[in-house]
């Protein structure tokens, strides 16, 4: 694009002058005759020309070529090589003026250029910035400026993507910026992404990411509202079942707890029954015997048979049947001990009674004597000689019961009943485990 006054030579490439007295339908009115003249022309009186207009021989200067800054770069002017003669300007018919418009007499009588810029002769419009030529000027605009309609505008430089990122139109030029995250190249238009991550802003780990970064968090943790700390989750809120007793949140992690009685187990969460019998870590006596039950255990005194009963071994006494004083009595009672988890689902077969001898056309009646008070427990007779002790309620610990178990030998024949007594204690434990 060229600017006005100018057409493009695709042949020459370059702007040449457009001769207006002969392109434009009467561009002089009245009795004016038209000069054309080097990006213009001029309406001069009639009068004043009384010979041809043509230049006398001069020295051949050279055109000047002048960029179009509509599209915004830089002007320069640069001389090119003369093609073809000059453009003709009218004489003045006044001897006194021996030198062609644009031009006036030297001191050595020669004809010296007249600057119109310099002496402000121009008709330039204020926003426009005078460029003298030879013979005459030229209006044009500076940079960051193109001429439309006569008027230099500020070229909107944003519009043609001059900013990688942010862009601000100024006058007659443009100023560029980057988003958070990025800072601006030494080439003012360019941006180089900013690796947050050096100036360590996470608590824990960071990720530089194009123009931001981001923090994340260590097993355990997660990421406050602020994006960048990490605080410590609480997974003992998260269940009541992470652990089989007690749950304690410790930094990034947990742990699980067990009471007094258990230690944890491998899996770290479940809790498992501590035998102080077999580890030694209890306060039984040598003459007494440990007994271990869940989460605790207890101390046996040795067994003291109460007359008219006799010791028969180490956890039976006998009632001899020559003795009177055992009529009525059970024939024996036999000791046992048994734990029991607190809270055990029900119903629940927990203890078997069976005859060690059997005679014959005898039957066996088995059946609770004492101690279920509660009515926790129930006997189920599974043969003619056997029977299961069964937990028909869930009992709370701890605590220790004592049940009478009987077995009761009927037999016609011989018309005898007898009966043997299992004195079964049972330690519930605290906890359900």
């Amino acid at each position: 694009r060229c600017t006005e006054g100018f057409a493009y030579d695709r042949r020459a490439r370059r702007c040449i002058d457009v001769d207006e007295c002969r392109t434009l339908p009467d561009p002089c009115r009245g009795d004016m005759q038209c000069v054309n003249q080097n990006g213009g022309y001029l309406c001069l009186p009639r009068t004043l020309y009384s010979q041809s207009y043509a230049r006398p021989e001069q020295p051949s200067y050279p055109e000047a070529s002048y960029p179009d800054t509509s599209v915004g770069f830089p002007e320069q002017f640069p001389p090119q090589p003369p093609i073809g003669p000059g453009p003709s300007y009218p004489i003045v018919s006044r001897p006194s003026a021996p030198c062609v418009l644009g031009y006036t007499l030297g001191e050595d009588g020669a004809c010296v250029d007249i600057d119109e810029c310099e002496t402000e002769s121009h008709q330039c419009n204020p926003t426009q910035v005078c460029i003298n030529t030879a013979g005459g000027y030229t209006c044009s605009c500076t940079e960051g400026y193109w001429l439309v309609g006569g008027q230099c505008q500020d070229i909107d430089e944003c519009r043609y993507g001059y900013c990688q990122q942010l862009c601000a139109n100024l006058p007659g030029s443009y100023s560029c910026s980057c988003n958070p995250g990025f800072n601006l190249n030494t080439d003012s238009r360019t941006c180089q992404d900013i690796d947050e991550c050096e100036t360590n802003p996470c608590t824990h780990g960071c990720l530089n990411t194009y123009g931001t970064f981001m923090c994340n968090c260590d097993e355990g943790f997660e990421l406050a509202a602020d994006g960048t700390t990490c605080i410590d989750l609480d997974e003992c809120s998260f269940s009541d079942f992470l652990c089989q007793h007690t749950c304690v949140n410790t930094p990034g992690s947990f742990s699980c707890v067990c009471p007094p009685g258990y230690y944890v187990f491998e899996d770290g969460r479940s809790c498992e029954d501590l035998n102080e019998c077999e580890s030694g870590n209890n306060t039984c006596t040598t003459a007494q015997v440990c007994f271990n039950f869940q989460g605790g255990y207890t101390c046996l005194d040795p067994l003291i048979c109460q007359p008219p009963y006799i010791e028969l071994s180490d956890n039976q006494c006998m009632c001899s049947a020559e003795n009177p004083a055992c009529r009525d009595r059970p024939f024996t009672i036999l000791y046992r001990h048994m734990d029991l988890s607190s809270g055990r689902s029900v119903p629940a077969d927990i203890f078997q009674m069976q005859a060690t001898t059997r005679y014959p056309g005898a039957f066996y009646i088995f059946q609770i004597k004492s101690g279920n008070e509660g009515r926790e427990f129930y006997m189920r007779q599974t043969s003619n000689v056997s029977a299961t002790l069964v937990l028909a309620r869930p009992i709370r610990g701890p605590k220790t019961i004592i049940l009478d178990l009987e077995m009761v030998t009927v037999n016609n024949v011989i018309n005898f009943r007898g009966s043997s007594i299992i004195r079964l204690t049972i330690f519930v434990s605290e906890h359900p485990f």
